[in-house]
């Protein structure tokens, strides 16, 4: 028996935009199933989201999505908590997605398509830790840690 973790993102009509701009870094295909799909009348608001969308390319990456049932403003997939540690106000993420690469050359492109609208957190390069990390907020509100595999000692 095999299990498989997967990250299932969701937003609030912004699932297929974020499904495409996933698939145009990582490659792969693309699956998108509307609430109409599934029989929801298409003159009704939200018919037009996504009830089931995910990229599977052939390099492992797979991730999920769908836009949450309901009007209201797009949101980030997670909202950040803040608090008060030793007198500063510190933002922790709800969760960070994290792809991790045998060497610098094949993360590289990984970080530049997901750095396109972004905002970045920890620039990309040398860590004392990996031969390359990065940290970015995407468009979509979604935190990636882009890494290459180091041996630890």
């Amino acid at each position: 028996m095999s299990l498989n973790a997967v990250t299932h993102l969701n937003f609030r009509g912004q699932a297929r935009e974020a499904l495409e701009f996933y698939r145009s870094v990582f490659g792969g295909q693309i699956t998108v199933i509307t609430y109409a799909d599934f029989g929801m009348p298409v003159e009704v608001p939200g018919a037009k989201n996504v009830v089931f969308g995910e990229v599977v390319a052939e390099n492992g990456f797979r991730v999920m999505a769908y836009d949450v049932p309901g009007s209201g403003e797009p949101v980030a997939p997670g909202e950040p908590t803040t608090r008060r540690v030793n007198g500063t106000t510190v933002t922790e993420e709800p969760f960070f997605l994290s792809v991790r690469g045998e060497n610098v050359e094949e993360v590289t492109p990984v970080w530049e398509g997901l750095a396109d609208g972004a905002t970045v957190i920890e620039k990309f390069g040398p860590a004392p830790w990996a031969p390359a990390f990065g940290m970015l907020a995407d468009r979509f509100g979604v935190t990636w840690i882009i890494d290459v595999a180091a041996a630890h000692v």
